[in-house]
């Protein structure tokens, strides 16, 4: 089956991957330093900014911007997920007879969730949504208390205060796909 995605060179997309059977596998820290290597692996070959991240137990959200003349975001993901599955640890889920005939680890879900950045107001909105998502899921009662965001190094930018994220964003609500 072929999926159709809007390919903009030079765009901004936003990004929800999942792992399979939403294992909570992002909770190990040897797998957070495994997947902080994959990324860094990947930029260094192929550049791209992350302008904001979170990672929660079985899923993350990443703010991407690529750069001018390149719109292959689907070849970074393929490449940042296969390092992260062959050395990722606590995998408890079986491998299908499909995964096994593709040599694919049951680590994350096949396909992942992009959406285009349309202009400023909707990168305010996914930005926010990032951030606050460790509240929204109950991990943390405060947005800056979450270790594996980009939200502190936002407010080191100014780009929020402290301790914004007290009340649910109002300009969050209309986001999906998770």
């Amino acid at each position: 089956m072929q999926y159709r995605r809007a390919r903009i060179e030079g765009g901004c997309y936003f990004f929800t991957v999942v792992t399979h059977q939403r294992q909570p596998l992002l909770t190990l820290p040897e797998n957070i330093t495994r997947l902080r290597e994959a990324f860094r692996r990947e930029r260094s070959r192929h550049p791209f900014e992350i302008e904001a991240i979170v990672i929660l137990p079985d899923h993350l959200h990443a703010l991407w911007r690529l750069p001018q003349g390149d719109s292959d975001y689907s070849g970074r993901w393929n490449r940042i997920k296969r390092y992260f599955s062959v050395g990722c640890l606590g995998v408890e889920v079986p491998a299908s007879a499909s995964r096994l005939r593709k040599r694919e680890q049951p680590v994350w879900q096949r396909r992942f969730w992009e959406h285009v950045i349309r202009d400023e107001t909707d990168w305010r909105r996914h930005m926010n949504y990032i951030h606050y998502n460790p509240v929204k899921h109950g991990y943390c009662e405060a947005v800056k208390a979450w270790p594996y965001s980009s939200f502190m190094h936002w407010v080191r930018k100014g780009g929020y205060p402290v301790d914004w994220g007290r009340n649910p964003p109002s300009d969050i609500d209309h986001i999906a796909a998770e």
